[in-house]
Parts: C-alpha cells; structure tokens; sequence
C-alpha cells in the first residue's frame, strides 16, 4: 500500500492525528484538511486513493464533499465517519455515494478493515467487472440491472434484492460479492425462513460452551463466519420482530455479542438482503421494523421476472439444456423453433427456476436428438388454445405408452415424480434384464434413443 496517498477530512486535530497514524503504520501517506475548503485545495493539488470525512465540518457538510468527489472523482471512495451515527444518517450518506459509514468513536480494527476493503478496489481491473457471461441475457433490463452490479460492487452499502421468487436473486448478490473488494472473502447465504426462532440468535451471533443445554463447543456464528467478506440474508422479512432488533444493532455496531459472552466482537461484513415478499407492505402492517428496513434497503436491486424478458429465453434455454446434458454427460440436444416460440410465448410464473425444471423433464423425455413441443409439456396459452387442431402451431398429442408400461394406479401416499420415476427404474431395469444388459437392444424395446436411455441410467443411477 506504500504508494497510496489518503486524505483526511475533520475538525478535530486529535482525530486527525490518530487517523494519520494510523493509515502511516498501514504505510499510507496522507494529507489533512479542518474544513470543506481546505479539503477542495487539497484536491487541486493531489490525486488520492482514498478520503475519510467527518460528517459535520464548519463550513459545511461532509456530504457536500461526497457530492462533489462523485462527480470530480467516481473512483476515489469516500468513507464518512460521524460521531453523530444514526440510521438516518447513515443512510444518507450511503445513498449519497459513499463507500461505508462508521460512527465515532471509530475502533482502530474496524478502521484499518475499512482502508484495506476501499484501496482494493483500485486493484480491480474494470473488465473483470462485466458479468454477461454469468447472468445471461441482452434486454435492455438485463444490461440495466448487470450495469448496476457493476457499481454497487464498489460500495459497502447494504443493497436489498428485490423480486420474484425463482428470478435469481442470490446470483445477482454472489455477483455483487464476486465483483466487489471482499471477493476474496468468504460469500455466506443463510434462509432466515429456515431457522428456528429459539436458534436464530445463536445461529447469527455464535455462543460460548455451556451458555445454554447443548451447547458442548463455542461456535463463531453466521456473522463472524462471514467476516471480511459478504453475508446474504435471504428471505429477511420471515426473522421475527425480536431478533431484528439484534440484528439492527449488530449492522450499525459492526460488532455481535455471543449468546454467554461478556463482550462484544468486531465484525467487518457486508449485508446484502433478499426477499420475494413486499418489505415496504410489511412495515406499514408492523410486520418489519422500519428503521431496520431503511438499514438494509438503502439501496434496492429489482430482479426483473422472466416474463419481462423474454426475448432472453432462447439463450437462457439453450446454456441451461447445455448445462444439464454436460451433468449426465451427453450431446444436448437441439431446441424446435416451434418449441422455443412456445417457450417465449409462456408466461413463467416460476421464472427462470421454472424453466430450468420444464428443460430437464424435456432432456427426460425427448426421444430422438431434439427437444420438442411435446416434449416440453406446456400447460397450454391462450393463443395456443385458440389454435385449430389442423394448425402447425396445434398442440401435439401425447405418444403412446411403451408396451413395457405397467398400468400400475398412482399411490396417493407417494409423490407423483416418485413414482413415475419408480416406475421408469422398474421398466428400464426389466428391459436390460430381458436384452442380457445389451444397451442399445434394451433403448429399441422401450421405444427410446439410445442417447435417452444412458440419460436416463445417469439420471436415476442405474449401473
């Protein structure tokens, strides 16, 4: 970091001093300024990597300066640190464009974690920062919403993910984590709908041995786990109303205190939230603290559902079917044009986690090199339905069952895709029984390819 030049903002000699001496033992040189004006002159004279910035200042407000570097320097991140710390304030400063918000007085750990995470991002080339390759798709939402992973990867700023269930929410968060300063940390999800409310606060926070019964071990918890990188807190509005006063204050802390602990422990962690739930809905309903909300939701990432892109599905089809046959390693086959119409025709309730499941039963069930409308198995549109059956666009009638298929009733007490894959299991294992385990003999008595029969062996782990 020797060649790194930092500049301190306050009005405080004394802080100026410690911040100085400590970015100095980091070997960071850095000039310092007791006002807004100081600050503009020092800015005249120098590039910096990095500013620090007290909130309130005698000839003006910190944020005025981060306004000011946002457009003369977009690069350099600005932290604010305040002594006047508050959710609002915090906040604002955020929204405002700054890197992080710390509140006085500043802990010498925590400073020295937040210069580390601020300066790597010099060290980020830009181009490893586009993510077309990893979140598919060239609609213009789709560039919009890659265009803001971009940016809100060089922020500390808590981001909410917002949409629908099954959009790729958690995709877009490790994406912000991949590209930001704390990649080489660790990325941890956790599904606050999944733990129980009684564990919740052991789970997030750690315990020490012997705090409560069963407790045999101390245990690090969910935020220190995640400490110098990036904890996603999916599904946030299912935590209960107690532990999202914790969870508040450990956010605006930077430090959790074990359940059986007796003090507190710095954390340096990025928080980044989702939920399929209307959060804002949930605070008017008292449902979700607001200033918890305003916490996290300082900045909102909307997922935009597949139905809102659909010219995306084509490629997002044909990469997942790719994906998939790789797994069981095939040749994927090839999509009909009249199957990826019907696709982009389809509405998508389950978005692009509903596609993925419609394309792997298709790879199941296709019989020859290509995927069909058959194959697809569409509950069928509006235009589809108004279609003459003599139409080339008509839905397909079913192909008739093998001979080899029993007419065995469904059991109610058995999930539907268990049986129907017990009773593949017991057609497939009979036929290579019958054909002396001669693969391609056992595919012609089942009426299928030889290719859908070793996609099927793979699938359903038949040696």
């Amino acid at each position: 970091m020797s060649n790194h030049l930092a500049l301190i903002v306050d009005d405080e000699p004394d802080i100026r001093e410690l911040m100085a001496l400590t970015l100095g033992r980091m070997g960071i040189e850095s000039f310092s300024a007791a006002s807004l004006k100081e600050a503009y002159d020092l800015l005249l004279q120098h590039k910096f990597h990095i500013c620090l910035t007290d909130m309130r200042l005698p000839d003006g407000n910190g944020l005025t300066l981060v306004e000011h570097l946002q457009v003369k320097a977009p690069e350099m991140p600005v932290a604010v640190i305040s002594a006047h710390g508050n959710v609002e304030s915090a906040v604002q400063a955020l929204k405002y464009g700054a890197f992080d918000f710390v509140s006085k007085p500043i802990e010498l750990p925590i400073l020295r974690n937040l210069v580390k995470s601020a300066l790597k991002l010099n060290n980020t080339p830009e181009k490893d920062r586009r993510s077309r390759d990893t979140l598919l798709g060239e609609s213009s939402v789709m560039r919009t919403t890659r265009s803001m992973i971009a940016k809100l990867s060089r922020s500390q700023a808590p981001v909410y993910v917002s949409g629908e269930s099954g959009t790729g929410k958690e995709l877009v968060a490790r994406l912000i984590h991949s590209k930001g300063p704390r990649n080489e940390g660790p990325f941890i999800p956790v599904n606050c709908g999944a733990i129980p409310s009684e564990l919740m606060e052991s789970e997030f926070f750690g315990h020490k041995k012997g705090s409560f019964t069963g407790a045999i071990a101390d245990k690090s918890g969910l935020f220190l786990s995640a400490n110098g990188g990036t904890l996603f807190l999916d599904e946030v509005a299912d935590l209960p109303l107690h532990m999202q006063v914790k969870l508040l204050r450990a956010i605006q802390e930077k430090a959790v205190r074990p359940v059986g602990g007796n003090k507190e422990e710095s954390t340096d962690v990025r928080i980044l939230s989702a939920t399929h739930k209307n959060l804002a809905k949930l605070v008017d309903e008292g449902k979700f603290r607001q200033d918890l909300f305003y916490r996290l939701n300082v900045i909102e990432l909307r997922v935009p559902p597949l139905r809102d892109r659909s010219q995306d599905i084509p490629q997002l089809a044909e990469h997942i079917t790719k994906k998939l046959a790789k797994q069981v390693g095939i040749t994927p086959p090839h999509i009909t044009e009249e199957a990826q119409i019907r696709l982009s025709q389809y509405q998508f309730p389950g978005n692009v986690r509903e596609l993925e499941n419609i394309l792997e039963r298709a790879l199941t069930l296709c019989e020859g090199e290509e995927i069909t409308l058959t194959d697809l198995q569409l509950p069928p549109t509006e235009t589809s339905m108004a279609t003459t059956p003599n139409s080339d666009t008509a839905i397909a009638e079913p192909a008739p069952q093998s001979a080899l298929t029993p007419s065995t009733p469904v059991n109610s007490t058995i999930p539907l895709e268990d049986h129907l894959e017990s009773i593949e299991r017991d057609l497939i294992q009979k036929a290579l029984e019958k054909t002396r385990h001669n693969k391609t003999k056992a595919a012609e008595l089942l009426g299928i390819t030889f290719r859908a029969l070793r996609y099927r062996l793979k699938k359903l782990n038949i040696e």
